[in-house]
């Protein structure tokens, strides 16, 4: 079972504010200091232009995978090593969420380069009306109309557990949270110009009653800790 946590910095009343290089730098050297963590992804903002959607990506994000809940409860204790982000960004406008990873393959996946791939991620806060069919639905018919995207080099979908954590953000309360990944925001700009985006619209009106917000974030993507 493999876990990854989400670490939001969202300013939604100043979609303009940008996090310092200073702040990134900080943000960055305590992720890549945390025990038990073997890969960290830092997101920043990116513009895509998706024909459907148009939402404004967060200042700043990270996904933070571990191989089982223990160390990841381990860093959000009251001492544990994400204590040492407490102070770097205003609380109000960060959120942090635990999640279930499920990875599916891609028929070319990502090979690590000098230059920063382009994620969308994607979030549903829900509540479903029945959770359970809203994810066997999603689970069995969107993946394998993602995996058609021309370009697309992974994709996951994270689904909610519970969790301990003694770190002083609001928990985010997405039911189901998408990685997709491509080369570069061109890249992910052309698949959601694609054929394939208009087939996965008309399957996203066939998804099980559900309410909440749901979002799609183009984020710049560097990766601090190798798979």
């Amino acid at each position: 079972m493999k876990i990854a946590y989400f670490l939001t910095y969202h300013d939604e009343a100043n979609p303009a504010r940008r996090a310092s290089d200073a702040d990134v730098k900080q943000f960055t050297e305590v992720l890549t200091s945390l025990a038990g963590v073997n890969r960290a992804l830092v997101f920043t903002p990116e513009k895509a232009n998706d024909p459907y959607l148009k939402d404004e990506p967060p200042q700043l994000a990270a996904e933070l995978y571990f191989d089982d809940i223990a160390p990841l409860e381990r860093a959000a204790a009251r001492n544990g090593a994400l204590q040492a982000l407490g102070d770097l960004f205003p609380s109000e406008h960060v959120t942090q969420q635990a999640m279930l990873v499920r990875s599916f393959g891609v028929p070319e996946p990502l090979v690590l380069s000098n230059d920063l791939p382009c994620t969308y991620l994607v979030g549903y806060e829900g509540p479903a009306e029945d959770l359970n069919a809203w994810l066997a639905y999603y689970i069995e018919n969107h993946p394998p109309l993602m995996a058609r995207m021309p370009g697309i080099r992974e994709f996951e979908i994270c689904t909610r557990i519970d969790w301990c954590t003694f770190l002083p953000w609001r928990r985010d309360p997405c039911m189901q949270r998408n990685k997709v990944v491509f080369d570069s925001v061109q890249a992910l700009t052309d698949a959601l110009r694609s054929p394939i985006r208009h087939e996965m619209r008309e399957d996203y009106k066939r998804f099980p009653p559900f309410s909440g917000k749901v979002f799609h974030y183009p984020m710049a993507t560097r990766e601090l800790l190798a798979r």
